[in-house]
């Protein structure tokens, strides 16, 4: 799998957008998936693995397979068709917040050699926060681009981001000036 010193890791991206918040969500996932697209592409070119954590919605029996397929039959397929996972992507299944929270994701990284992680996916304000919290205090590297991280509420994201850069010495840069 490469070199294995970073991995793009993208949350919560397969969806359906049927959620309580979709309405608000989508605005900022519209503009996001563009960036994010060319940033899975560009870790593929390199050999640098793509991780896609994604939520099961309370449906415990689901696996990565049945999660796309859900999210590829729903209205807003056009924002996952683009960035799906492809042959060589890892997938991860996550039931709260974190990433990290009670998954095999901290086991992969390591046996992955990995040291740093760029986070893009959603929601800035929620999941990507939460993460990026929990990567830092396991003493990884942490990259956010802020063009390829979609956000609910904006003045949350903006604190979002502020806090991961500040708090957790993130590195909060365009998704075109990540160095993977």
């Amino acid at each position: 799998m490469g070199h294995g010193q970073s991995a793009v890791i993208v949350i919560d991206m397969i969806t359906a957008y049927d959620h309580a918040d979709a309405e608000l969500l989508l605005p900022s996932a519209e503009k996001a998936v563009p960036p994010m697209k060319r940033l899975i592409e560009r870790a593929r070119e390199v050999q640098v693995p793509v991780i896609y954590v994604n939520d099961n919605f309370g449906r415990w029996r689901s696996h990565h397979g049945e999660i796309l397929e859900t999210a590829l039959a729903g209205p807003r397929s056009d924002l996952v068709e683009p960035i799906r996972p492809d042959d060589d992507s890892l997938f991860v299944v996550k039931a709260r917040h974190s990433i990290f929270y009670e998954t095999p994701l901290g086991y992969l990284l390591n046996q992955l050699q990995v040291s740093r992680i760029v986070l893009c996916g959603q929601v800035t304000e929620q999941c990507v926060l939460y993460s990026a919290l929990d990567a830092h205090i396991r003493h990884l590297r942490v990259t956010v681009p802020k063009d390829a991280v979609a956000h609910i509420h904006a003045d949350l994201a903006e604190a979002a981001l502020k806090m991961m850069q500040t708090n957790m010495d993130a590195d909060i840069v365009d998704s075109a000036a990540v160095r993977l």
